[in-house]
């Protein structure tokens, strides 16, 4: 450490120029000097507060969503792997505007030859030339062979058969790529309703092939000639599009990574499939008589006050169910209330088991949790889905809400991983040995449970807390990868969650970093900017900025706010801030609209004494101090050679000063000294003597913001003694300087080493500049494995999950393997 004499001063701090790295750092630039406010308000980036949203975050008193309720009426096709319906849509105008048509999404037109999405697909392998001047040729996968054989042998998307108004009248359409225009017989006036019939069908993909969210497995190896399908089916008939206060009709084409906004209503549906599937569907069943043996239906009321989930088809029923077809049909009807969105899934090879959840809230007590799956998923299944299913409502709604819907579902198929009210598709399954007995990995297990976690999660954000999906994913998937990471460590802490500061540190880095502002379908990496660093930025919130306290009611706080409603990016700025007292505009500026990340530096550290002006004192201490200076290597290497100085060969000339050093007290000093204390006021003597006496500890740090996203400096001290302490400076501190700051530290012992955020809590990309004095740095990933354990695995199985559709890497990576 540099050492230094004080008296109540410390030396100037040179600033050093970084780049804005800010969006809006042109609003900000300023002609004189290089000041940048990090800590400026977001009131010109944010929405201003209306009667629609106020300025709290919450819904104002003019606040109104549109509603749209459902009648449908489905009927699946086996055979020929398709669905045929016809659907009544009585649409409620809630608005304060006139319509003269309703927008409708068509998102089976995706996988049609002509879609935006697949004329815009891009390649991501190239011809290249290697080192040794060989021509190497772009890599076409098997797998997208696979994809463009499957679409162009067959024809896909919506076929709209029939729309027509209440009475029967057709109505002019004009389907404009996955989005459809149904024009009104005459305009829909504020707080009227119109019903609009619709008949429709498609060809359903399958989902291995195309990659989609929805979509049939089959199984050739199964005893039932011609084999067995699991169809999960979902974006599966037109649905209303939202009409919103911020945008109007939300009609952005459906491109595979923007997901969905919806119109809450009720839904009627009733599906028409072989007498032997097992259906799971959003909403409550209405007709077990006719659609359950007696005594399945007594499993089912027996579940309900179970304390282990109960089988209501078991294992040996599914597997009758496999092995033979039947031409009969059944029509399962469910009834689905206040809800977003509407799914289904359907099988004869499905293993069914529920459990009731009671939780003990106003809204819904009980909850039956319950899981759909076949002979595939085995134990890992039976073991851990309905259970993880409870697991994540009991975390869920302590951060938000009691669970408002009657039934929570887990279902098995080809998806990794996807959701809607009241029902998921996860994916995970066990793996079949030599000796016909299934096993799963802990890989496999904990793929799992973590999936089946963040998908149940969904069913809060945005299900109920109804965000828009397309413009801002990180809305529901980075505030449920953040609920998901904390109900994963109340499972198991030794899971590797993915949504620790520390897992997003190369993200963080990289160039491929878009803002998390940024609209779905435009970001690079969907994963790392919409789950992860939202995720690790919210972990950061709580445990670093804020506190658990106010974190958790301020969440709560808008959870409750915006449950059933649609929260936009600046409702929910808001509401943290006006419901913890805590300004956070620097936070979301830095985390969410640019590209800055965490490196906070400790350049450099001076220790500091007070002088006592008493020169029996301060004289002795620079007599100490030059003391510890190292010799003058001539002098060192002239003792060696036995060289005298002038002095020792003529002692004759020694004089007052030879034997007396420079540091001598006289006494015109001492009385310099009396003179000084007498001139003090009777409080600066006070303070003086007591500051004399405690002899304290006086160290200045200096500090740069390599990164440009400021943050709060956590400081961890280690004494002389060998015992810590810690000490946090909030962000503030930069901001007057967000570049470089200068910290006085008063400590009563005496430290040896700083270090900076030591536990990796503020996701910092180099903590090689975080200690003083210097230190050896293991590379970051063998630290993690020495504290973490060699288990340790880096990838986020829900991100890897909802990523799968249309990845250039996993294609490549399959091309690898073939």
């Amino acid at each position: 450490m540099q050492r230094s004499s004080i008296w109540l001063s410390v030396a100037a701090v040179a600033v050093v120029s970084f780049g804005m790295g800010d969006v809006y750092a042109s609003a900000i630039k300023q002609t004189k000097g290089d000041y940048e406010d990090k800590f400026r308000q977001l009131d010109e980036v944010l929405p201003t507060p209306n009667v629609y949203r106020s300025a709290a975050g919450e819904p104002g008193e003019n606040y109104w969503q549109q509603r749209a309720d459902y009648e449908i009426n489905v009927r699946l096709d086996e055979e020929k792997r398709r669905l045929d319906a016809s659907e009544t849509i009585t649409y409620h105008n809630n608005s304060p505007y006139t319509l003269k048509y309703i927008w409708f999404h068509l998102d089976q037109n995706i996988f049609r030859n002509d879609s935006i999405a697949e004329r815009t697909d891009t390649f991501g392998s190239r011809p290249d030339v290697d080192l040794n001047g060989i021509d190497k040729p772009a890599r076409l996968s098997l797998g997208q062979l696979r994809r463009q054989q499957f679409m162009s042998d067959n024809e896909l998307g919506f076929e709209i058969k029939k729309v027509a108004a209440d009475g029967g009248d057709a109505l002019s359409f004009t389907i404009v790529g996955t989005n459809m225009r149904v024009d009104l017989p005459e305009p829909l006036a504020p707080g009227e309703k119109t019903e609009i019939a619709i008949d429709f069908g498609y060809n359903i993909v399958e989902e291995d092939a195309v990659g989609a969210r929805a979509g049939y497995e089959h199984f050739p190896d199964d005893a039932r000639e011609g084999g067995n399908d699991i169809f999960l089916i979902a974006q599966w008939y037109p649905r209303v599009t939202a009409f919103t206060d911020y945008e109007a009709w939300t009609n952005k084409e459906f491109l595979g990574s923007g997901e969905f906004t919806m119109e809450f209503g009720d839904f009627e549906v009733s599906i028409d499939v072989p007498a032997d599937h097992i259906v799971s569907a959003s909403g409550v069943l209405q007709n077990p008589r006719q659609v359950l043996t007696a005594e399945q239906r007594e499993r089912l009321e027996q579940a309900r006050t179970a304390d282990a989930p109960v089988f209501v088809v078991t294992e040996e029923e599914a597997l009758e169910n496999e092995k033979a077809g039947t031409d009969e049909r059944k029509v399962w009807r469910f009834k689905a209330d206040n809800v977003r969105d509407f799914a289904w899934a359907s099988s004869r090879k499905f293993i069914w088991d529920a459990q009731g959840y009671q939780q003990g809230g106003d809204v819904q007590p009980e909850v039956m949790a319950m899981s759909f799956y076949p002979k595939e998923g085995g134990d890992l299944w039976k073991k851990y889905s309905t259970a993880s299913v409870i697991h994540t409502m009991e975390v869920y709604s302590r951060f938000s809400f009691d669970y408002p819907y009657p039934t929570a579902q887990s279902v098995n198929g080809p998806v990794g991983g996807m959701e809607y009210p009241m029902i998921t598709f996860n994916g995970p399954r066990t793996e079949l040995q030599d000796d016909g007995t299934r096993t799963y990995s802990l890989a496999e297990k904990r793929f799992l449970i973590g999936v089946v976690i963040h998908e149940i999660g969904h069913i809060y954000f945005p299900m109920i807390v109804n965000s828009d999906e397309r413009q801002w994913t990180w809305m529901d998937e980075g505030l449920n990868s953040f609920l998901d990471g904390v109900a994963g460590r109340e499972w198991d802490p030794q899971i590797p969650w993915g949504v620790e500061p520390r897992g997003i540190i190369d993200y963080m880095k990289s160039s491929v970093q878009v803002p998390i502002m940024t609209q779905s379908d435009s970001v690079l990496r969907l994963g790392p900017n919409a789950y992860t660093k939202p995720a690790a930025a919210l972990n950061i919130l709580r445990e670093v900025v804020m506190g658990r306290e106010l974190f958790d009611f301020a969440f709560r706080e808008f959870a409750q706010r915006w449950m059933f409603k649609r929260p936009t990016p600046a409702d929910f700025f808001r509401t943290m801030e006006e419901a913890s007292g805590v300004d956070l505009d620097w936070f979301w500026r830095g985390w969410f609209y640019t590209t800055d990340h965490v490196d906070l530096s400790l350049d450099r550290v001076y220790k500091l004494r007070l002088d006592t002006e008493d020169p029996d004192i301060d004289w002795q201490r620079h007599r100490e101090a030059e003391a510890e200076k190292p010799v003058s290597y001539f002098v060192q290497r002239n003792e060696a050679e036995g060289r005298k100085t002038w002095v020792e060969m003529n002692p004759d000339v020694r004089d007052f000063h030879d034997d007396n050093d420079r540091f001598t007290v006289t006494n015109k000093q001492r009385n310099a000294y009396q003179s000084f204390l007498e001139k003090l006021e009777p409080w600066e003597r006070r303070v003086f003597d007591r500051a004399v006496a405690e002899d304290k500890n006086y160290y200045v740090l200096d500090f740069s913001n390599v990164g440009g996203l400021v943050m709060p400096i956590l400081l961890e001290m280690t004494y002389a003694d060998g015992s810590t302490d810690s000490y946090h400076i909030p962000a503030e501190i930069w901001r007057r300087n967000a570049k470089q700051v200068s910290k006085l530290i008063v400590t009563d012992k005496e430290v040896v080493s700083f270090a900076v955020d030591p536990n990796w809590e503020t996701a910092d990309v180099d903590i090689a500049n975080n200690y003083y004095p210097r230190r050896f740095i293991e590379s970051r990933i063998e630290a993690f494995k020495a504290t973490r354990g060699t288990d340790h695995i880096s990838r986020d199985l829900m991100q890897e999950a909802k990523t799968k559709l249309k990845s250039e890497a996993a294609e490549d990576e399959e091309s690898d393997e073939n």
